[in-house]
């Protein structure tokens, strides 16, 4: 199972036939592992990274980092879920460190994000404070990289 997933998760469009040839196992087999995974919820997508930078319609997106008080015999798994459920959040992650969650949001302007931040994100009571850092270039998403057409070739150095 596990060569099937982190074939799919480098490209998810490679096809049953050319898995099971890779793996050397029936394409019957492929289907039914991949179905269990999907029902398992083990493959919870199937996603297109796009550069929209090259078609002129780049979205704007900020990393938040969060600083929360912990509940009672929670922690922060219930605050957690509130912010991950707004619609305007991308990604969370619990990190260590100075703050304790780590989010993504996007938006189309600075304004739209700013008031996510005011009007949603700092009113919950267990949010403490909050740094938004707006992303300026994304040079790599999802181990791709962005932009490039073609390599850098650096000109040799002769003395």
């Amino acid at each position: 199972m596990k060569k099937i997933l982190e074939i799919l998760e480098k490209n998810s469009r490679e096809s049953i036939a050319h898995i099971a040839q890779k793996l050397n196992i029936s394409t019957s087999e492929v289907e039914k592992r991949i179905k269990k995974a999907e029902e398992d919820r083990a493959i919870l997508k199937y996603t297109t990274i796009i550069d929209w930078a090259k078609l002129g319609e780049e979205k704007l997106w900020a990393l938040i980092e969060v600083r929360l008080t912990p509940q009672q015999d929670i922690g922060f798994e219930d605050v957690a879920a509130r912010i991950y459920n707004f619609p305007q959040v991308f990604s969370a992650y619990l990190v260590s460190g100075t703050y304790d969650l780590a989010i993504i949001v996007q938006g189309e302007n600075m304004h739209e994000i700013s008031s996510f931040v005011t009007k949603k994100l700092a009113p919950i009571e267990e949010v403490q404070s909050t740094v938004t850092h707006f992303l300026l270039r994304r040079y790599k998403d999802s181990g791709e990289i962005l932009g490039a057409t073609e390599q850098i070739k650096r000109l040799p150095i002769t003395l």
